[in-house]
């Protein structure tokens, strides 16, 4: 069960990361609702995905995994920029433009790209004889909390930075995504 609650905390800290950056323009309950639900359910769902879809594919993607999520997040955050950039005077900020309307999609992408590594952990996890649902309970539920975490270190952060937390948000993003293609988170 420590192995499990290690390979959580693992997985967990690339959401953290992300969360402060959504988390920097200031976050309503419902954001938080939202966030915690969508990396959540990826970060469970994905490691019982990479074990249904079985070692090839999951071996496969373990190789490049990394750069995919890598890509995603450094796009997602470049958008954000761009938006933030855009809508500067318009009074706009980051958690709308996650949020609200159309671009909840960003989250959603966002949510894929931090969990996507999960698919190869999924194959492990049923090599070690590990309980596959508690393992993903145990990880979502470590996702879950250190996202909320994230999200309430940003906006705490976010009231300190004022009107540029749309922008730090983005960048923040970016940064998660660098950070994973380095191999660092």
């Amino acid at each position: 069960m420590v192995a499990v609650l290690l390979v959580a905390l693992s997985l967990g800290l690339s959401n953290f990361a992300a969360s402060v950056g959504i988390g920097v323009s200031g976050v309503g309950a419902r954001t938080r609702l939202r966030v915690g639900v969508i990396f959540g359910l990826f970060e469970t769902g994905m490691p019982i995905l990479g074990l249904l879809l079985g070692h090839s594919l999951a071996h496969a993607l373990g190789h490049a995994a990394h750069w995919i999520a890598a890509g995603l997040l450094i796009a997602t955050g470049l958008y954000a920029v761009v938006q933030a950039v855009r809508h500067r005077d318009h009074g706009k900020n980051l958690d709308q433009a996650v949020t609200g309307g159309q671009p909840i999609g960003r989250l959603l992408v966002t949510g894929i790209a931090l969990s996507i590594d999960n698919l190869a952990v999924g194959f492990a996890l049923g090599s070690y004889h590990v309980s596959l649902a508690v393992a993903a309970v145990v990880i979502g539920v470590v996702s879950v909390a250190l996202s909320l975490l994230g999200l309430e270190l940003g906006s705490r952060l976010g009231a300190k930075t004022g009107g540029r937390g749309e922008l730090i948000g983005g960048v923040v993003l970016m940064g998660v995504g660098v950070a994973i293609a380095a191999g660092v988170i």
